[in-house]
Formats: C-alpha cells, sequence, structure tokens
C-alpha cells in the first residue's frame, strides 16, 4: 500500500488468511525454514489450538466464520442427511445457518472483501467482493461481482487444485498443479489487498489441505517426495511474509487453519465394519446410497466418524424404538471405544455424544455419535461396500483434532487454550465491532 494508506486513520482493521489443515508442529519446528511465520510468530501470538468436532473441512469452515458449532450452523460434514429422510446433500453456503464474521462487518456498515473460504457458494452480494471457494463448480458462476470473476478468468485464478492427480504414485503432475493453485491465488490476494477499500480481508489457501493429503507421511517420514512438500511450504510461508509488507499499519494480520495434519496409516471403512458386526443391513446387494439401507439396521454411519442411530420417528424406517435409544446408542459407542485397528491400537481417541459436541436447534440431523480418531485413522463411511474395514487409499496424510496453527500479529493476544470457536469473536474484537459474547461458543483472545 502506498504512504497515504498506511497513514489511514479510523477503525482499526483485520487481514485474515486461511491455511487449511496446516498443522502449527509443522512451523514451529521449522522456523528456519518459514522465516515469515516465524517472525509473526516471535512479534506477535501465536500457538496450536483444536479444531471441533468432527474435525472436517466442511464443517469446520462455517464455524470459524461464525464462532459457533455445527449445531448451530447446521453443517455437520462434507455430506449431510435432510431431516426425516434418508436422502443426503452436500451442504453449500446457503445451508449455513449462523451469522457469518462478514456479514457482522457489514451490518456494522463497514466493508469487507471475501476470497475462496471453502462452503461460501453460491457467493454473497453483501459484500464488497467473494469468490466462493471449495465446493463452488467453477469461477465464473462463484464470482461477484462480475468484474471479479472476469479479472479471474484472464489470470487462469483456480478455486482448487486438481486432488485426482494426487492418486498417481508419481507426484510430479499433482505438485505442479498444486504450485500452480497457489500462485493464482497469491496473485489474487496481492491485488486486492491493495486495490479494495476493506475492513476486513478474509481469504484462504487451501492448496495447503490438498498438498498435506497426498505428501504430508513423505514430510514425516523422510519420503520420496519430502524436498517437494517443505519447498512448497517455503513459498506458502513467502507468500504470506510479501502479503504482511504490504498491510497498512492499522491492520492486524491473523493467519489461522481449520485443523492439523497427521500421517495416514489406515482408512477404516465404517459401514462395512458396521455391516460384519451386525448393525447394518441393505435391501439387497445393489447398494450405494444411505437411501438402500434395511429397515433392520440398527445404525449407519457418515464422515468422518458420524454414527447415527436409525431411531424410530426420525428415520423414515428407524428399527430402535426411542425406549431403547440409550441402550443402544451406550453399546454402539463402548464397542466403537473398543475397536483395535491391525497395528493393535485403539482406533478411536474417544467417542463423543451429540449432547457433548453440538448445541443448537438441528437436532434432528445430527449423529448421536461422533468418533475423534486417533492419530493414523482415516474415517471413511461409503454405502458401496469395501473388501476389507482397514484398508490403504492414494492419500497418506488425515485431519487432526489437535494442532491447528493461529498466528495474530498483537503480541498481547492469548493463543494458551484457545480452539476455532475463538476466531470469530477475536477478528471482531480487534476491528472493534460491537458484539454480543454469549452469541459466540468462544471468547475474544485479543
Amino acid at each position: 500500500m502506498g504512504l497515504f494508506d498506511r497513514l489511514r486513520s479510523g477503525d482499526p482493521r483485520v487481514a485474515f488468511f486461511g491455511i487449511d489443515g496446516v498443522p502449527y508442529s509443522l512451523i514451529s519446528e521449522n522456523h528456519d525454514e518459514f522465516e515469515n511465520l516465524a517472525a509473526l510468530a516471535s512479534e506477535g501470538s501465536a500457538g496450536a489450538i483444536d479444531s471441533i468436532v468432527p474435525p472436517e473441512s466442511s464443517a469446520c469452515w462455517p464455524t470459524l466464520t461464525t464462532g459457533v458449532n455445527p449445531g448451530e450452523t447446521g453443517v455437520y460434514g462434507f455430506q449431510d442427511r435432510e431431516v426425516g429422510s434418508y436422502d443426503t446433500y452436500v451442504p453449500m453456503g446457503r445451508d449455513v445457518q449462523a451469522t457469518r464474521l462478514w456479514d457482522r462487518v457489514t451490518d456494522a456498515g463497514r466493508n469487507a472483501t471475501v476470497l475462496n473460504v471453502p462452503v461460501t457458494f453460491p457467493p454473497q452480494r453483501n459484500v464488497q467482493r467473494m469468490v466462493s471457494g471449495f465446493l463452488s463448480p467453477g469461477v465464473d458462476d462463484a464470482a461477484y461481482p462480475d468484474e471479479l470473476g472476469e479479472h479471474l478468468d484472464d489470470i487462469d485464478y483456480r478455486i482448487d487444485v486438481n486432488a485426482k492427480l494426487g492418486h498417481s504414485d508419481d507426484k510430479a503432475e499433482f505438485i505442479e498443479d498444486a504450485h500452480r493453485t497457489l500462485d493464482k491465488r497469491f496473485e489474487a490476494f496481492e491485488k486486492y489487498v491493495q486495490q479494495d477499500d476493506w475492513d476486513l480481508f478474509f481469504g484462504v489457501f487451501m492448496t495447503t489441505d490438498r498438498v498435506n493429503h497426498f505428501l504430508f507421511k513423505h514430510y514425516e517420514e523422510d519420503g520420496e517426495y519430502d524436498e517437494e512438500f517443505v519447498e512448497f511450504y517455503r513459498k506458502v510461508d513467502d507468500y504470506l511474509g510479501q502479503l504482511r509488507e504490504m498491510l497498512a499499519d492499522d491492520v492486524t494480520m491473523v493467519v489461522a487453519s481449520d485443523h492439523g495434519f497427521t500421517s495416514l496409516d489406515y482408512e477404516v471403512h465404517f459401514n462395512e465394519w458396521l455391516q460384519q458386526a451386525g448393525w447394518l443391513e441393505y435391501e439387497d446387494d445393489d447398494h450405494e446410497k444411505l437411501g438402500d439401507i434395511d429397515e433392520s439396521t440398527k445404525a449407519y454411519s457418515l464422515i468422518p466418524g458420524r454414527f447415527y442411530i436409525n431411531l424410530e420417528d426420525r428415520e423414515p424406517d428407524g428399527s430402535v424404538p426411542q425406549d431403547e435409544y440409550e441402550s443402544v446408542r451406550a453399546d454402539l459407542k463402548e464397542t466403537l471405544e473398543a475397536l483395535e485397528g491391525p497395528n493393535g491400537n485403539t482406533v478411536a481417541d474417544r467417542v463423543v455424544t451429540k449432547e457433548q459436541a453440538f448445541r443448537g436447534d438441528h437436532d434432528d440431523i445430527a449423529p448421536d455419535l461422533v468418533v475423534v480418531p486417533n492419530h493414523g485413522f482415516d474415517l471413511k463411511a461409503g454405502f458401496k461396500g469395501s473388501d476389507d474395514v482397514f484398508a490403504a487409499g492414494p492419500r497418506n496424510g488425515m485431519h487432526s483434532f489437535d494442532n491447528a496453527s493461529l498466528f495474530i500479529d498483537d503480541a498481547d493476544a492469548r493463543i494458551s487454550d484457545a480452539d476455532l470457536f475463538d476466531i470469530a469473536p477475536t477478528i471482531l474484537d480487534l476491528m472493534d465491532v460491537d458484539f454480543d459474547p454469549a452469541e459466540f461458543d468462544g471468547s475474544s483472545l485479543a
């Protein structure tokens, strides 16, 4: 920004940059490699924070951007169940029922630029510009206003990396695509950080999550693509350093991830496990969706690690009577807690009831139990059937509940004992936007 912008007086502003799925330990253990994030940590405040239950991006970003749990956002994961039905849907921006951070900012008469946040399609028109992120069908439909879409088309902007390229043993093409996506994201951020008269800039780098899914074990175990992994993150760090330099003196920079990451050893196909254990049955051998389960089913699963009792008067063909709900759920919980993988380690770090994890108006679609896995066990739940409960897939990295990242360019901010719920009220506090603390599940760290 120019000298005039750096002398701009008035209300304080915030620039938030999401680094999807980046574990804090990756940065803290490699300060020499990632000097810009290291500087942000030493000059401001930084640390590991907890994510949410479940730690899946489709649920995490609505929570991070509202400050409330999935029971209030109405988004529990990548796939949710319709009320009173076995039909499922992929939640999009309009399914988020809680008030977004940028809505609070605009309601206060201030400006927001929002770029590439997951689960925001279609783009809102009450902000000065928005391009929706993950789950958007394409730039043309995801950008508002039209001139934003035209510019993004001109620079060959990418909403997401082509994750299918990561399925190949040869990761070269995937890595090239990840760099190209990252470069275009930075090019857009660079332009609008400097051009727009914003009070809140909110942009997300999601390619970090994609790279972690396919290269994280290479990093943790000095594998074939270890150097390529670190080189990618050097670029992320460099881009964040450049963005920090562009910010005026009245702007606080916040950088955060929505969950942590760790190496993946086994995929756990929970509906296969439920079927083998007698909890789930299908109407016939040709099954591929939740609606294909038989009425004798006692429980089913949706990703990641969400379990639903097939409850009478809630599910269309519920087989478990209401008066048996607690005992059946307790039995399933105990069985899940005892489940071990082929390596002898327990799959579940803990099994959480919906009363422990969720509060809000969306109880009819809330999972009855959620497994928070131990590191190494990635939880799956398709309905097509699997050859084995425990299997290997193309990914070698998985989300974790712990070890998400938070950096605040404010030495007085408190990071200890923080979690994802604290980010939204912290940003509002840093911006001097009035809010009722009772409306949030977290509290300001500023």
